[in-house]
């Protein structure tokens, strides 16, 4: 089967390439429908990754959140036509302890190998979850973000000690809304706090129990527990002044990527015994719960809508390039391509 590949083959230059999918094999032939611009795609994308990075890495075809429709399985288990969501971590061992997507040997794609940005992906079928009917296309792609979140708290539930008053997340951006939403579902009984810089992105946290400006923090505030959501080396920013406002054994997770090391306050790290820990990515049992989460809470996925800053009709490269231009100009949320290649 001949398939188109959309490589990014330098800093904002895509070029088509083909190949053959065979159909000889066990993956299941999925069309993408749906496709989420990620930050991650953004850094190669604008070129700002590391040169060796990107002289590695490159050509590529970028994206790791997205959806689409079965074409073909050659068990027949899936039916042509039926939605699924797409994992992109690619384990290739199974460790009793170390979860697939912290194992050093996984895959990744659009990081380790080629994304979504395909007329066709070959996928293996423990890389696939069915879709319900009636899902919000448009919040599924971006399904694997929310995944991440999911997979965070989890790793929190089972860290962090029992009083859970007050939950800090800082940042507000789209990490930070989906962490702060699922917090809110997972631990109603806990106050979430959100801390951020910017008032507008602030007042989209309608579900949140609380907004703060991090120049303007009530001195004697404080949370049991924080979510860091703020990533670039600003992430340094963000976690020393969680270190100042987290009472004594708090559990800090850190959840925003930095291209480069960042200062820490070790000594009130170990003053106060402070638990700091953190998640990336997540596996393929995140994204069963997760959208079981959507089936099981309709409001979520209503929330998820608001942040879709951008949906653009992708039918050539150009509107590629206008897609990933459109996204790094826009004030906040998800830039979504509907495929039509």
């Amino acid at each position: 089967m001949l398939n188109t590949i959309y490589r990014l083959v330098a800093p904002r230059r895509f070029e088509a390439e083909f190949s053959d999918i065979s159909l000889m094999d066990d993956n299941i032939i999925v069309r993408p429908t749906h496709l989420s611009i990620c930050n991650a795609d953004q850094r190669y994308y604008q070129g700002k990754r590391a040169p060796e990075v990107l002289k590695k890495k490159l050509p590529m075809a970028l994206i790791h959140e997205g959806i689409g429709d079965v074409l073909y399985d050659p068990r027949g288990e899936y039916k042509p036509g039926q939605s699924v969501a797409m994992v992109p971590n690619t384990p290739v061992e199974k460790d009793d302890v170390i979860a697939e997507n912290y194992l050093r040997s996984s895959k990744f794609r659009a990081s380790g190998f080629d994304g979504f940005m395909q007329d066709s992906v070959a996928i293996g079928r423990d890389r696939l979850v069915l879709l319900p009917e009636g899902i919000n296309k448009r919040v599924a792609a971006f399904t694997e973000l929310v995944s991440v979140s999911y997979h965070t708290i989890n790793r929190f539930d089972v860290r962090a000690h029992r009083r859970r008053d007050r939950i800090g997340v800082w940042g507000d951006g789209n990490l930070a809304f989906i962490t702060a939403l699922l917090l809110k579902k997972r631990m109603p009984d806990s106050q979430v706090l959100i801390f951020g810089k910017n008032d507008y992105k602030m007042a989209d946290f309608v579900f949140a129990d609380a907004t703060y400006d991090i120049t303007d923090i009530p001195k004697d505030l404080r949370v049991d527990h924080a979510f860091e959501c703020v990533g670039t080396e600003a992430s340094g920013i963000a976690i020393n002044q969680i270190i100042d406002f987290i009472n004594p054994e708090g559990t800090i997770a850190i959840m925003g990527v930095s291209e480069n090391p960042v200062p820490l306050n070790t000594r009130m790290i170990l003053e106060k015994g402070l638990n700091v820990f953190g998640s990336s990515r997540s596996g393929v049992q995140d994204f069963r719960d997760t959208i079981q989460l959507y089936n099981s809470n309709k409001d979520v996925e209503e929330y998820l809508e608001s942040i879709i800053g951008e949906t653009i009709t992708v039918r050539s490269i150009a509107d590629m390039n206008r897609a990933f231009d459109a996204d790094i100009r826009k004030s906040g949320g998800k830039t979504v391509m509907v495929w039509e290649k």
